[in-house]
């Protein structure tokens, strides 16, 4: 294989399919964002000592790899992995499941505790801008009906699994009031 070294000094790469765009295209925009979660959440499964935590971190990022070849895709893909209503129930049946432990919110909580919890709240801004960008980006490619369910539904399992990480390290939460 030949290495491409230089290809995109001009601030242009290729998509999947072999279209090239320059590199502040909204497609561009959708699918680095979705690599930079990824990548995070992968720091995030290096530092976390949670088991349970560790297998859903590593299925969402498995499923974010399937959302970033289909919004890297310069056409809609048959052969490439699908998103399906699969992966949000997982989500959903996640955020259920953590959430049922965790005692109600009243108030906006800061993003603060231990570090794996501050670390998911990262993560989470870091999912919302990635939603952001695909809700740009559905406005002028179609995308899988799939993408932008999952990524909001993840957003919120992020959240919810930040707080369930300040529980189970004994980390109260800091609720947020307004002076």
């Amino acid at each position: 294989m030949k290495p491409n070294i230089g290809q995109g000094d001009k601030g242009t790469t290729f998509l999947f399919g072999g279209k090239q765009v320059s590199k502040d295209e909204c497609q561009v925009q959708a699918y680095g964002d979705v690599d930079e979660l990824n990548s995070f959440i992968g720091y995030i499964r290096s530092v976390n000592k949670h088991q349970e935590l560790d297998s859903i971190l590593e299925k969402i990022q498995e499923d974010l790899f399937v959302l970033g070849s289909q919004l890297a895709s310069a056409v809609e893909n048959s052969k490439l992995p699908q998103l399906t209503k699969d992966n949000v129930k997982f989500l959903e049946e996640n955020i259920l499941k953590f959430e049922k432990d965790l005692p109600e919110l009243r108030r906006f909580i800061l993003p603060t505790g231990s570090q794996i919890a501050a670390l998911l709240h990262i993560a989470r801004t870091v999912c919302r801008r990635a939603e952001r960008s695909i809700v740009a980006l559905s406005k002028i490619k179609k995308l899988n009906e799939f993408s932008i369910p999952y990524i909001n539904r993840l957003s919120d399992l992020l959240f919810t699994l930040a707080r369930y990480a300040n529980k189970k390290e004994g980390k109260n939460e800091k609720e947020w009031i307004s002076k």
